[in-house]
Formats: structure tokens, C-alpha cells, sequence
């Protein structure tokens, strides 16, 4: 029997992907698909991704992040992992067992976001829980007239395609009414319904959001950090606009690049560039200051993904203790 057939049962803290990737004072780690580096290139090779996935879930990284790019854009150089999201959950599912998988993120207002709600609960229970759905306003302003969008209002609708997606996903027969998307007048129900009572969201990027609509309304927030001196301010703004609600992450996402020497010193600029002793302190430091998660974007990686890979879980992820899932 489906955990969703009993919503009483709820308990964010238990969802088995929530409780993997985020919990207080922790700090955890995922790695954004594709798993190489290709800094020279704007799409990636592939090249065995399954199998780096099916390392990155052996080694004890928390979550795979999935990316939303439908398109090429000559402009920023990168397509990302090139398949849909959704799709490649599928497949990802089929050859992990303990890792989470996330998108990171859904660009809603470029969707239809009764489909989002679809796919995303069907990925949800046929993972068991093993997902969390990231969503953003992405960051291409080409890609809107593609779907008929406007670019300026991509703030408004992202609030109003979230308020139908939460509508379709947590109540039966759900009445509510769309500025952008249309109605559901009671008479339909979208189904299936989450593994939990709804699905865990998170903001990626500021969504063209205040940080006080995201803190009442998502269950964490991911950011890009190029300046880690300002973190301790912006985890007390976040904590304060939190604040008295319970626990709420706050991690960022960020390229990376690890140094064959250990002692190599950090450069941080575009994202981090390291040896791994440089980069234990970093993190270190990090998880005292309230950091619960670090997104890592290999792009810029300029060894194997696999020995970078297998070096992180073997110095560096041991301090690092990985969450357990809480299937209650």
C-alpha cells in the first residue's frame, strides 16, 4: 500500500529523500549531472554516465541534481545533463538505490504546471520518496519567447503556477483558480498523489522571489555562492525571515574543480578550484556557520570525474557523515 493513501502520516523530516539531503547542522553534498568535466565545451559527453552515477550513490553523496535546459544557448555555453529532467529520474531510478535524486531546477514558469505536478508525483512514488522537487525561473531570457512566455513576468507566474501545483498535488478534487494556467473546478483529481502528503519544493536561485516569500512557502532554499564571506549574513537574514518556523535549509551550488596536489590552495572566483585539504577546512567551516548543503557542478572539472569521485570518498566525505533516510 502506497504511503500517499494516508496523508495523516506525514512528517517532513521523515520523507526519505528530505531526511538524506537535509537535517540541522549537518552539511551534505550532491553533485549535478552530467558527472564530467567539459570546460571547453558547451554539451557534455555522456560517456558512461550511468556508471558515475552508480559511483556517486556507492560513495555516500547525498542527491544527483537534475537540470531544466530545453535548449542550447549559444550565449551561456552549456546545455547541462540534455535530457528532460523527469525522463532522465527515470533512469537514474533504475540504477541507484540509496541516493536522492532532485531537479535544479524546474523552470516553472516555462511549464505547464499541472504536468509538473504529474510528472513530479509520479517520480516521487516511484521512487518511494527518493526525490525532491527543486523549482526555478531559470537563468536564459531566450528561452521565453521560444514558449510564447514573457521574460518580465516570470516572477508572478512562478508564484501562481506553485500555488496550482500545490492545489493538484495535495488535495482530492482540488478547486482553484489560475491567473496563468487555467482552473480546476472540483470534478478532476490528479493523480498520483506524493509518496508523503506533498511534495518537499525547494527554490533554486531567488525565483525573482523576496526571501520572505521563499522561507513561508518552500522547504529550503538553494543558492550560487561566489563570495563565501557574506554567507554568515545571509544564513541570519534566512534564518531570521524562517524564524519561528522549524528547521529550513540553506545551501548553494557551485562548479568545482579538485586539485590532483592535496596541499593546492583555493581559488574561489566562478566556483572552486582546490586540493582537498583547502577544501575539508572549507566545509568544515561551512557546516558551523549553518550551510546544510553544497551542490557541486563538475563543468569545470579538469580530471576524471571517476578519480574525483572516488578521492572525495575517501578523505573527504567520511567527515562528512551521510544522512539516513527515515522511511517511517
Amino acid at each position: 500500500m502506497n504511503a500517499y493513501n494516508h496523508p495523516e502520516h506525514f512528517d517532513l523530516a521523515a520523507h526519505p529523500a528530505y531526511s538524506r539531503v537535509f537535517a540541522p547542522e549537518r552539511l551534505t553534498f550532491g553533485l549535478l549531472a552530467p558527472l564530467e568535466g567539459y570546460p571547453d565545451r558547451p554539451v557534455p559527453t555522456l560517456r558512461d554516465h550511468q556508471a558515475l552515477v552508480m559511483e556517486a550513490d556507492k560513495a555516500g553523496f547525498s542527491i544527483i541534481w537534475l537540470r531544466d535546459v530545453p535548449f542550447l544557448d549559444c550565449g551561456f555555453g552549456d546545455v547541462g545533463q540534455v535530457f528532460d529532467p523527469f525522463v532522465y529520474a527515470g533512469l537514474l531510478a533504475g540504477v541507484t538505490q540509496r541516493i536522492a535524486l532532485g531537479t535544479a531546477g524546474v523552470v516553472l514558469p516555462l511549464r505547464d504546471p499541472l504536468t509538473v505536478a504529474k510528472q513530479a508525483a509520479s517520480v516521487d512514488v516511484l521512487l518511494e520518496g527518493r526525490f525532491l522537487l527543486g523549482l526555478s525561473t531559470g537563468d536564459r531570457p531566450g528561452e521565453y519567447p521560444a514558449f510564447g512566455r514573457s521574460f518580465a513576468d516570470r516572477g508572478e507566474r512562478y508564484r501562481d503556477a506553485y500555488a496550482m501545483l500545490r492545489a493538484a498535488t495535495e488535495h482530492a478534487y482540488a478547486t482553484h483558480r489560475s491567473t496563468y494556467y487555467g482552473e480546476l473546478d472540483g470534478s478532476l483529481d490528479l493523480l498520483p498523489k506524493p509518496y508523503r502528503k506533498r511534495l518537499p519544493t525547494l527554490a533554486i536561485g531567488r525565483c525573482q522571489q523576496d526571501i520572505g516569500w521563499i522561507a513561508t512557502h518552500m522547504d529550503g532554499w538553494i543558492w550560487h555562492q561566489r563570495d563565501f564571506n557574506l554567507l554568515p549574513d545571509i544564513i541570519a537574514q534566512w534564518r531570521a525571515v524562517c524564524a519561528p518556523q522549524s528547521f529550513k535549509p540553506y545551501g548553494y551550488a557551485t562548479f568545482f574543480d579538485l586539485d590532483e596536489n592535496p596541499d593546492a590552495p583555493m581559488v574561489v572566483g566562478r566556483g572552486i578550484r582546490t586540493g582537498r585539504n583547502a577544501l575539508i577546512e572549507l566545509w568544515q567551516r561551512q557546516q558551523r556557520q549553518g550551510v546544510s548543503h553544497v551542490a557541486l557542478n563538475l563543468k569545470t572539472l579538469r580530471r576524471p570525474a571517476i578519480e574525483v569521485l572516488q578521492e572525495l570518498a575517501e578523505y573527504v566525505l567520511p567527515l562528512f557523515p551521510a544522512l539516513e533516510s527515515q522511511h517511517a
